[in-house]
């Protein structure tokens, strides 16, 4: 692998750290050559790395000329850029090129040129249309990607890498009274010194830490400030100590050469930003055991937890970050306990060998797409964003899953609400309807997934079997592989139905995974003989519970309080059930009079199940009874379920939830799929137009008596969960991967 890196050269501060840290790291590992526009430090301190370092600094479009020539001539697969002069020159290169390029966007380039009107008005109107034409971008945190997507950057096409710096590093003593001697600081035994590393720029608004100094100094005087940088805000910087009476406390040293001995001879690590990235302050902060002090921006409070690792504040708040600084600059041993925190987190977490195999792998990812014409991940299509919450746990399932195969893999994803579940997964999502974008997403994904559940059968509506069968000979006909997972199939009950079905299965799949025996009976029902048939399990049966606090406060607020034995209900209207609902009364009074336990109706679909729940529990008189709110995200779904000492349920997902859990379950069967589930895992069952209220007592009795002996449960389960191993095993193998 060849990669170029392009960028202006007069770099300083965060960025330069993280390009030269990063090539350094890449070299050992990748062919890497840095072009840098101009001569001057950058480039000579990358050549003393020992980086591949190049400097054309004619006129911009004679230079772009030579590194155009370099590109051809040199073998290089792929352009990486940086900064404004970089991005523009990547951005021509592209379409000279035809190579994939890709940005590391290190801050806002919104505010880059913030005071600075005339810069904005050229370098930053050019900088912001050369990302646009850019298809590639990384961002040193997971705010600056939020940041890329909020402003309309595609989410598949956008990559989170976090600088890193080497923790293994021998860090030397800093000689204290020579450094304040060096830089003019007024430092006394005893003071507490804060200390920040930033350009004196608006942005990094340094008025905002002056004031926090000032505050703390007010109930401790010892406290000084000494900042390390250089820009426009000096004079102001000067004028405000002076105003708020601490001239004397600080020291603004400009640009050094040794950060080591500036953060050796400092006590407390700050910075007071009002945009970030990940800046390199905080990371060499904690490298050096410094206690840290930041404002709640960018990346920052992924290293940095309030009152764990450090103290965050918002914006502007100079009252709350001076209270922070005064608590530590009285509190020696705090200060040491935050400042081996922070280290520990950061030496875990955001080292610079797990920045260079983060990009490597970025760099893997977009060759690989461009060596199949952009064709690249996955297209998943089901009964998404109607409020279902076992719809839904497919979905997080499979998504789940396919990052397991690939964690870069692109992701598209078909939803009645793509807003929804773009922001819950992190996917790209359109609308389900949208036939045009559906047709563009075929025709860019390898893999199309018709998403789990029964969505092959015409009982809850016709149309929907024939949008289905359309999206798979839809896909296929563009080019991708076609998968069924972890489904179930039927029933199908007019003959069209099943003849259509039998046509686009045969032709147009190649895998069907299912959830359960019935199903592959199903399809030799059909005549479906085609595509490779493999018995799994539903994806559902992977996924992890809420954490117990969410479950606690849930459950807290629908009246049911910590230590409430429980049995849960998930009821469903359908046609016969309001002549059921006296039976499942009478269940649910016999459980708590019987057995102790709280009726709770858990609505799996919001939208019909609440209104089956209130019928319920309209019978119930003077049994106590809580219903619970929703839509209930699946994870909370799958928690409450799991704290039911058992769970009567009419949905097949409120049966997977809870066996998954390790409750014993009582089905009511109202669809094939709800009795095959049952039989998989031994459940009692019974059809719903023969559930009264004495066998749904018989029932819950039973399921009563599993309770006290988990094991078989327990064990079905566990063979559930290996069977539906083999839908990611044939998806990765779809994929030309392995996991």
């Amino acid at each position: 692998m060849k990669v170029i890196h392009l960028i202006s050269g007069g770099d300083s501060g965060g960025a330069k750290t993280h390009v030269h840290s990063l090539l350094h790291g890449l070299s050992k590992s990748v062919g890497i050559t840095l072009v840098c526009f101009r001569d001057g430090p950058f480039a000579r301190e990358a050549a003393a790395l020992g980086i591949d370092t190049r400097v054309f600094s004619g006129r911009f479009f004679s230079a772009l000329g030579e590194v155009e020539r370099l590109v051809r001539d040199g073998g290089y697969e792929l352009i990486h850029t940086h900064g404004s002069r970089g991005n523009l020159a990547g951005a021509l290169l592209s379409r000279r090129t035809r190579l994939p390029v890709v940005s590391t966007v290190h801050s806002d380039w919104k505010l880059d040129y913030m005071g600075r009107p005339l810069a904005a008005a050229t370098y930053g109107v050019l900088n912001a249309w050369a990302l646009r034409r850019i298809k590639y971008h990384v961002g040193v945190s997971d705010a600056m990607r939020a940041l890329l997507i909020e402003r309309g950057f595609r989410r598949n096409d956008t990559f989170s890498i976090y600088n890193g710096i080497d923790f293994n590093r021998a860090i030397p003593d800093a000689d204290r009274a020579a450094f304040y001697r060096r830089v003019g600081a007024d430092i006394a035994p005893g003071d507490v010194v804060v200390g920040a590393a930033a350009r004196l720029d608006p942005v990094k608004d340094l008025a905002t830490l002056v004031r926090a100094v000032a505050k703390a100094r007010e109930t401790c005087p010892k406290v000084k400030l000494i900042i390390a940088g250089e820009g426009p805000e000096r004079q102001h910087l000067t004028e405000l100590a002076a105003g708020l009476g601490m001239a004397g406390a600080l020291t603004l040293c400009g640009w050094l050469d040794d950060m080591d001995e500036f953060y050796g001879s400092v006590d407390i690590n700050a910075l007071t930003s009002l945009s970030e990235t990940f800046p390199y302050a905080i990371t060499e902060g904690a490298a050096h055991r410094l206690p840290t002090v930041s404002t709640r921006v960018g990346g920052i409070p992924r290293l940095v937890t309030d009152g764990e690792t450090g103290y965050l504040a918002g914006v502007g708040d100079f009252e709350a970050l001076g209270a922070r600084i005064a608590e530590l600059a009285g509190d020696a041993a705090l200060r040491k306990a935050l400042g081996e925190a922070i280290f520990a987190r950061a030496a875990a977490e955001f080292s610079i060998e797990a920045t260079c195999r983060e990009q490597i792998s970025v760099y893997e990812q977009i060759l690989d797409r461009a060596a199949h014409g952009g064709r690249a991940g996955v297209l998943i299509c089901g009964a998404y964003g109607m409020g279902n919450a076992g719809d839904e746990a497919i979905l997080d399932a499979i998504v789940a899953e396919m990052r397991e195969i690939d964690p870069l893999m692109p992701i598209s994803v078909l939803s009645r609400d793509p807003q929804g579940a773009a922001a819950r997964l992190d996917v790209e999502a359109a609308h389900t309807f949208n036939i045009p974008r559906v047709l563009s997403l075929m025709r860019r994904r390898a893999l199309y997934i018709n998403g789990g559940g029964s969505l092959i059968q015409d009982v809850t509506s016709r149309r929907s079997l024939w949008y289905y069968l359309f999206t798979l000979r839809a896909a296929k006909a563009r080019g991708c592989r076609v998968m069924m997972y972890g489904c179930g199939i039927g029933p199908v009950k007019h003959p069209g139905g099943v003849k259509s079905a039998r046509a686009a299965l045969n032709g147009c799949v190649d895998v069907i995974t299912l959830r359960e025996p019935d199903s592959v009976e199903e399809l030799g029902r059909f005549g479906v003989t085609e595509p490779e048939i493999i018995l799994a399990a539903d994806p559902a049966l992977t996924l992890a519970a809420a954490p117990e606090g969410e479950v606690d406060a849930l459950l807290e607020r629908a009246g049911i309080a910590p230590g409430t034995r429980c049995a849960g209900f998930a009821l469903r209207l359908w046609p016969g059930f309001e002549a059921r609902a006296a039976a499942f009364a009478e269940c649910a009074r016999h459980l708590y009079e019987k057995h102790g336990l709280t009726p709770v109706f858990i609505p799996i679909n919001h939208r019909d199940d609440s209104r089956a729940a209130e019928a319920v529990s309209a019978l119930l008189g003077g049994v106590p009874h809580a219903l619970l709110p929703g839509p209930l995200p699946a994870a909370l779904a799958i928690g409450v379920l799991g704290r039911m000492e058992i769970a009567v349920s009419m949905r097949l997902h409120g049966l997977i939830f809870a066996a998954g859990q390790g409750t014993p379950v009582v089905g009511v069967s109202y669809d094939p799929k709800v009795t095959a589930f049952l039989k998989c895992i031994g459940g009692g069952c019974v059809p719903l137009d023969e559930a009264g209220g004495p066998a749904l007592c018989a029932l819950a009795d039973a399921a009563a008596a599993r309770r006290e002996d988990g094991e078989a449960l327990a064990e079905s389960v566990s063979g559930l969960r290996a069977l539906e191993r083999r839908n990611v095993l044939s998806a990765a193998r779809l994929l030309g991967k392995e996991v």
